[in-house]
């Protein structure tokens, strides 16, 4: 049983909810698919969480807080130049050099077993969004999917859900949670940890059994209101970083 996590956005309230509820699935190893940091008040103990993983990924947001921010709006980039600045400045500079090699080692997708693992897309896997009506882009979808040799497991956009080869999207709740998956190409979104935008704050994340080729959206309640307060206190942060948390947004 594999654990697939994705946009924690340094929720550390989140991440440890989830950590918590993978604890109690039987599971064997934890994949995150990126984005670790960003938005959030917790970018160093969010990345502690996850170095041990056997596949931490790059995301757009973790790129960014290492090299040079490119395309956010004016909140996330205020919100990633602060996250560099903590990273910079914890007291512990041993440390510190750890987590800055971390992120800046991290691969942007991993394969195995016909199935691929990225942020983004398989086309693009660091920066591109595959959204649920994008089915309705022929074009797109078909180029998407000629990349992929079986499954693709991703992140990125903060929606769970299935994408299938026929131009088909199914939302966790359509699909009572569960997806048994056949021989045709899917796509998998796996959700977010730390910033859900599909209208519910409970964590998103899902486990997949590649024996029975089953996937499970997981959702777990967290302390949504001790990370709110916490990115109110920290001026470099919008407000509407926390408020969106409660909406699911």
């Amino acid at each position: 049983m594999l654990a697939i996590i994705s946009d924690i956005h340094s929720n550390l309230e989140a991440l440890q909810a989830v950590l918590d509820d993978i604890r109690e699935q039987g599971v064997e190893k934890i994949y995150c698919l990126g984005d670790i940091i960003g938005y959030g008040p917790n970018p160093r103990e969010c990345i502690d969480a996850v170095m041990d993983f056997p596949v931490v990924l790059l995301g757009n947001h973790d790129q960014a807080a290492i090299f040079d921010p490119e395309g956010f709006n004016a909140g996330a980039l205020r919100a990633i130049l602060w996250t560099r600045q903590q990273l910079e400045e914890d007291p512990n500079q041993e440390r510190a050099m750890q987590r800055w090699e971390f992120l800046a080692e991290r691969p942007r997708r991993h394969s195995e077993n016909g199935v691929i693992y990225v942020h983004g897309s398989v086309r693009n896997p660091l920066n591109e969004y595959i959204f649920p009506e994008d089915i309705y882009n022929q074009r797109k979808m078909e180029k998407i999917f000629a990349l992929v040799e079986q499954y693709c497991f991703q992140g990125h956009t903060h929606v769970p859900g299935i994408f299938t080869e026929r131009l088909e999207y199914y939302h966790p709740e359509e699909i009572s949670g569960e997806y048994r998956l056949d021989n045709a190409k899917t796509l998998i979104n796996v959700g977010s940890v730390g910033q859900p935008r599909d209208g519910d704050w409970r964590a998103c994340y899902v486990l997949f059994d590649p024996k029975q080729r089953l996937v499970r959206f997981r959702r777990v309640p967290y302390d949504v209101e001790t990370t709110i307060q916490k990115i109110y206190e920290v001026e470099e942060l919008d407000k509407y970083l926390g408020d969106r948390l409660r909406e699911g947004r």
